[in-house]
């Protein structure tokens, strides 16, 4: 609640900021306005890109990024303004919050890029210096206006959100918007040629994204086949030995059993004893490996709060946090996040998971558990750190059973998580990267 408070009481201020630059530059609006049919060219296209997005770390990517570079070349404050606003028009899946913040982030990043290009108009247009500069503001606004938002919502720092979402795809990606968004600003003259020119750049852009996006979503998919495979071989594997031996230790308990303790003296009875019950602690030990390597799930009857789940989650891991200075961080959506579990196993992958990140993390360092729903309704956990996060040549590892990267783990941890939450039909996914891990448990909603 106190997160989507500061949101909106930020947003509130990026707002007045708009309206105060708009007045300021209302001499200038008035003295150059622009074409009409530019300006209608530049909302539609913005609209339209909207649509398509690439999936980051921690958000989405929009493609209408290329038409604000543009926009704010050639146009003046006011209309950059509208055509920022325009972004929310494209976002109609999405809920009330994220189309106000998007549009609201958007037309100021448009306006404050616009406002830096407003000293080198002449009659011929920008030149490529000062192009390029707007460009740069655009970015740099971006950056920070979208940077800020995320450290108000997530209530991390700036430090924090540039870590774990500002990576090298992230730049990149920006690099490849300025670009297209600096060839735009030169065909676009107002013919139809140039509109031509510009909606051929705008649909090769989206024909880049589109391969780059379903190359992440292959790569994502292959990931967890190649997860789902191995913990499937290894299951397997466990589930065979232990019923081998299972039977075998029946078979030397039922002989321990026939033996007449009565004819034997102190120390051979004493000896026997002992075997009985190493006998019995291998059963146990057995029997608990097995539920391990296939958990027995018991759905609850009703619908389970992933919320409230996470939250008692939170609280048990509290004071493995304290022995370590950490902070633990809780935000939890205000949508309903019921779904189909089984409370007590779900609980102990989200602590397992809040455990490693503790463990993960140096002194001081930071945890946070998130809940939310992804595009498909599908309820979601997701539990960040700040640590080291976890080098690329261990991530197709972590779900093996006896791998771990702590000293003194059994490593069946991940491995039983990975298995319980299978057994959910949901999936447990690594996002993070080396700056720190992200992993993420999705389950299907409660369904009547």
């Amino acid at each position: 609640m106190k997160s989507s408070i500061s949101l909106y009481l930020y947003l509130a201020v990026l707002v007045t900021v708009v309206v105060i630059l708009n007045i300021l530059a209302a001499p200038y609006d008035r003295s150059h306005p622009d074409r009409v049919t530019d300006v209608v060219y530049l909302t539609l296209a913005a609209t339209l890109l909207n649509l398509a997005r690439v999936r980051m770390v921690r958000g989405h990517l929009s493609l209408a990024g290329l038409v604000i570079g543009a926009t704010a070349i050639l146009t003046n404050p006011l209309d950059a303004t509208v055509v920022g606003l325009s972004i929310a028009l494209g976002q109609a899946s999405r809920g009330v919050k994220p189309r106000l913040a998007n549009a609201v982030l958007y037309a100021a990043i448009a306006c404050v890029a616009a406002i830096v290009a407003i000293p080198f108009h002449s009659s011929q247009g920008l030149g490529l210096g000062a192009r390029a500069l707007v460009l740069v503001a655009y970015v740099a606004a971006n950056l920070a206006l979208v940077g800020i938002s995320f450290a108000v919502a997530t209530g991390e720092s700036i430090f924090q959100v540039a870590r774990l979402d500002f990576g090298a795809p992230f730049v990149i990606a920006f690099g490849y918007m300025a670009l297209a968004s600096l060839l735009v600003s030169y065909v676009l003259d107002g013919s139809p040629l140039g509109y031509l020119l510009a909606t051929i750049v705008f649909v090769l852009a989206l024909a880049l994204t589109d391969s780059i996006a379903g190359r992440r979503v292959r790569q994502v998919l292959e990931s967890e086949l190649s997860d789902a495979d191995r913990h499937l071989f290894h299951s397997r594997a466990v589930e065979g030995v232990v019923h081998n031996v299972r039977n075998h230790m029946a078979n030397a308990l039922g002989y321990l059993r026939e033996i007449d303790t009565r004819r034997l003296d102190p120390i051979d009875r004493e000896s026997l004893e002992t075997a009985t019950a190493a006998a019995h602690d291998a059963v146990a030990v057995l029997r608990d490996l097995s539920q391990g390597a296939t958990p027995r799930v018991t759905f609850a009857k009703d619908p389970v709060d992933l919320n409230e789940l996470v939250t008692r989650a939170v609280g048990m891991a509290r004071p493995r946090a304290r022995t370590k200075e950490v902070q633990l961080g809780l935000r939890e959506t205000p949508e309903t996040v019921n779904v189909r579990a089984d409370p007590l196993l779900m609980r102990e992958v989200i602590t397992n998971l809040l455990n490693n990140a503790i463990d993960a993390v140096n002194q001081g360092g930071r945890v946070e558990a998130t809940t939310g729903k992804r595009a498909n309704g599908w309820p979601y956990v997701t539990i960040s750190d700040n640590g080291p996060g976890i080098p690329d040549d261990q991530r197709h590892h972590l779900f093996e059973p006896h791998f771990t990267t702590k000293e003194g783990g059994t490593g069946l941890g991940l491995f039983m998580s990975y298995g319980i939450v299978r057994e959910h039909q949901g999936q447990l996914l690594l996002e993070g990267s080396r700056r720190g891990a992200v992993f993420t448990v999705v389950l299907p909603p409660f369904e009547r």
